[in-house]
């Protein structure tokens, strides 16, 4: 899971569209080597939606990516909403700069999954923590 604590987040910024993230989202898929996709059954999808983590302490803490295995398949989330609250004022090289370091966090779960570790998850695991932390809650 991709997070960005963010306490001056922008409301909805219009700098940067659904569409043009979903154009730069498959452009950065198809650069990628075909093998990594392996057993990603359910896909990959962009949702319009903000979400925030349920261990936010102010609503300041997004998730702006996600894998996902369910009972529907294994599949990567990108949350818009997010995204762009986060990174919506940036120029769109940095956007797409940013969308890659999500996507391939992402699909390091993935694969990470597939090799029966979880390093990654660890280290979310930890970046939650150091929020908590600082928010006095840990």
């Amino acid at each position: 899971m991709e997070l960005k604590f963010q306490t001056n987040a922008q409301s909805d910024n219009q700098n940067f569209t659904f569409e043009q993230c979903g154009q730069m989202l498959d452009k950065i898929a198809d650069s990628m080597p075909a093998e990594l996709y392996r057993e990603l059954n359910a896909g990959i999808s962009l949702v319009p939606q903000v979400k925030i983590h349920p261990a936010a302490v102010n609503n300041d803490l997004y998730i702006l990516g996600e894998y996902v295995r369910d009972y529907i398949g294994k599949s990567i989330v990108f949350y818009y909403g997010s995204i762009n609250r986060i990174y919506g004022s940036l120029p769109h090289d940095k956007i797409f700069k940013e969308l890659e370091r999500i996507f391939h966090h992402e699909l390091r779960h993935h694969n990470e999954f597939l090799a029966g570790c979880d390093d990654l998850g660890i280290y979310d695991d930890e970046q939650i923590e150091q929020y908590l932390i600082s928010k006095g809650k840990s």
